[in-house]
């Protein structure tokens, strides 16, 4: 909604208007508006409609996740570098299922950008070593899917890693097959 600086601009002078606060004397007022700039500062570092997008995605709501992304006017600007990278991200999951060429872009993107979540990370790396299957691209798909491996702490992905596995081994055709 407000441009980053402006999010830190409005937090400053809320913090200011607290100090006066505290000043006076009003020291509940004080305390509720640096609670207030917090949410400013909060906003500073997770953009509120990469939030809305991800709420959206969680719902496996495709076209409201891009509408929320739509709304970012020139996110090189409006966004801070992490904030961008999972603006690509989100735009790599979308594209997946549409483009396999430009999910691929996008995915590379949010890598280059960098993730926060070693999660997210891994299955940034699990997409391309899918699209990399589908090219034809092996030794790509089977270095991506270990770095995968390595960075899925949790085991949330063992599955799909497996899966994945498995069917290089039964070779391009059947994955082609399942990616459509």
């Amino acid at each position: 909604m407000f441009h980053k600086n402006i999010k830190l601009v409005i937090a400053a002078l809320i913090v200011g208007y607290s100090g006066y606060q505290f000043v006076e004397g009003n020291i509940g007022n004080g305390i509720a508006l640096i609670l207030l700039s917090l949410v400013f500062i909060f906003l500073y570092f997770r953009n509120e409609l990469i939030l809305l997008a991800f709420l959206r995605m969680r719902k496996q709501d495709m076209e409201g996740t891009q509408k929320w992304l739509d709304k970012i006017k020139n996110p090189e600007t409006a966004l801070i570098k992490k904030q961008q990278g999972y603006y690509n991200y989100l735009h790599g999951i979308i594209y997946s299922q549409k483009n396999l060429t430009q999910a691929e872009k996008y995915f590379k993107k949010a890598l280059k950008l960098g993730l926060t979540m070693d999660y997210d990370v891994a299955m940034a790396k699990l997409s391309l070593a899918g699209i990399a299957m589908q090219k034809n691209r092996r030794q790509e798909a089977t270095k991506l899917l270990q770095e995968a491996k390595k960075l899925d702490k949790n085991n949330m992905l063992t599955e799909q890693i497996k899966m994945m596995q498995q069917q290089m081994k039964k070779g391009p055709q059947q994955v082609r097959s399942r990616y459509r």
